[in-house]
């Protein structure tokens, strides 16, 4: 994992469906070949960037519920 600087006018974020608009969330966001994540409320804050492989793993491990409740 790094850290990138982006453009944050044009990078298009995500945030999950469940989050019913709220500003406390985690954002996603496609960055070619890798995932970006950043906190919601802090949107020009650094971005957390994770390989394609390391992305699916670990949305795999949240899905088996590896992490608990």
């Amino acid at each position: 994992m790094s850290t990138v600087e982006l453009p944050h006018d044009t990078t298009q974020w995500f945030k999950s469906s469940y989050s019913n608009g709220n500003i406390d969330c985690v954002e996603v966001a496609d960055l070619g070949g890798a995932v970006g994540t950043r906190d919601s409320k802090r949107q020009n804050s650094p971005v957390l960037a994770n390989s394609r492989e390391g992305w699916r793993a670990f949305v795999a491990a949240v899905a088996d519920g590896e992490f608990g409740a």
